[in-house]
């Protein structure tokens, strides 16, 4: 990852995750219990979402898609990816008390201990392999984060979305109502969302999982509308009957990680194996 603090204000890649558990400390709690995380989030999440914010515009999107969608900066298997992701957390916080492959892991037992099908494990175990755009120099601000559509207006469901006020968007009015650039009911397909690790992998693995699975990965940060519901003008009725699934994969991805250790070497070929039974060899990246 690169070094740079201007461009990448968190320590490492999980303290996201762990203010999203702040947001979110209970799946259903009623919101007049939660917090004021305007007024109490720390300063590098802040610092974060503020590049984030002011960065993620249309033409950043489609500047992305062009440049990491043709799918071309290199051929591997997933089992490799994650093995690379692992390096990666690693390098970029020495500190961690566990390994990444070992956070994946995690998610995708506790899928599998609740008896969920093997392509839902599956997705837990590969949901963050986006990760590695960090390997191609990608700053923290475009590859983690809650996501959200560009090219119509800002939600103020978005967390911290005072921060859109120096969006270049912002100062264009085609780009500022709530349809913007779409239709109503276009769905999600049809929409630019904001450039990440989801939006990546999900191009990188969509052949190869059923369409619960993409919309998982695609999703998963979505929080404005998985949590908020607050673009359901442009959702049409395929988006709302799958995101009940990103619904029903969220609590694993938030509550999962814990200090209790895995056999990672006893787990390895049941996830090998699983691999291998969606994915080839190699695919593209």
């Amino acid at each position: 990852m690169s070094p740079d603090s201007s461009q990448n204000p968190l320590t490492d890649l999980d303290h996201w995750e762990e203010d999203l558990k702040a947001r979110y400390p209970v799946p259903d709690k009623p919101h007049e219990q939660f917090r004021d995380y305007e007024h109490t989030t720390r300063p590098s999440v802040r610092e974060f979402y503020r590049l984030n914010h002011e960065q993620q515009c249309v033409d950043f999107v489609r500047s992305k898609r062009d440049e990491f969608l043709p799918l071309q900066k290199t051929r591997m298997g997933v089992w490799e990816a994650i093995e690379l992701l692992n390096t990666l957390v690693d390098d970029s916080d020495p500190d961690i008390d566990l390994p990444q492959i070992e956070h994946l892991m995690q998610t995708a037992e506790a899928i599998r201990a609740d008896g969920h099908p093997r392509w839902f494990v599956l997705t837990g175990l590969i949901h963050d392999l986006g990760k590695i755009l960090c390997l191609w120099g990608e700053p923290q601000w475009a590859v983690v984060g809650d996501t959200f559509p560009v090219g119509c207006a800002f939600s103020d469901k978005i967390v911290l979305s005072q921060f859109f006020a120096n969006n270049p968007d912002s100062q264009r009015p085609e780009y500022q109502s709530e349809l913007g650039i779409y239709e109503e009911h276009c769905g999600l397909d049809n929409v630019l969302m904001s450039w990440g690790h989801d939006e990546y992998l999900y191009y990188v693995t969509k052949d190869y999982l059923p369409l619960e699975g993409q919309y998982m990965i695609r999703y998963h940060s979505f929080y404005p509308e998985h949590r908020e519901r607050a673009y359901g003008h442009l959702m049409n009725e395929q988006d709302r009957e799958m995101f009940e699934w990103v619904r029903k994969f969220n609590p694993y991805d938030l509550y999962t990680k814990s200090t209790n250790r895995l056999d990672i070497d006893k787990l390895r070929p049941y996830y090998q194996e699983l691999v291998a039974e969606f994915f080839p060899a190699e695919i593209a990246w």
